[in-house]
């Protein structure tokens, strides 16, 4: 993958790595994927990924891999993954220059 179709920053690869050190099964890396849900219409998902398939586009992040859902590619193109712990909100953050619109809770997106 185009290092330019997806950026993780420092403090998500470092949550990630956490989240696959506390796993008991071993996980290539975490996979990015959108789904129908909430007042805006689409949600961001993350899942372990424990095999990568030959049409998968990935960043790698050293020693694990973020993966682009296919079906989410065009959602996600020039996305910013981050992850934030803060006093009042602690969690992956997805900024994207494709979004349209957001609800007023943040729980979903349009395009």
């Amino acid at each position: 993958m185009k290092k330019d179709l997806l950026e993780v920053t420092d403090s998500a690869k470092d949550r990630v790595r956490v989240l696959l050190g506390q796993r008991d099964t071993p996980a290539l890396g975490v996979r990015i994927g959108v789904r129908t849900r909430g007042c805006s219409g689409l949600s961001y998902t993350l899942e372990y990924v424990e095999e990568i398939v030959p049409q998968d586009e990935f960043v790698e992040c050293g020693d694990f891999k973020i993966v682009v859902d296919p079906k989410a590619m065009l959602f996600v193109i020039g996305m910013v993954m981050d992850f934030v712990d803060e006093e009042t909100q602690s969690g992956f953050v997805f900024r994207n220059p494709n979004e349209k619109g957001r609800c007023g809770c943040g729980e979903s997106f349009h395009v």
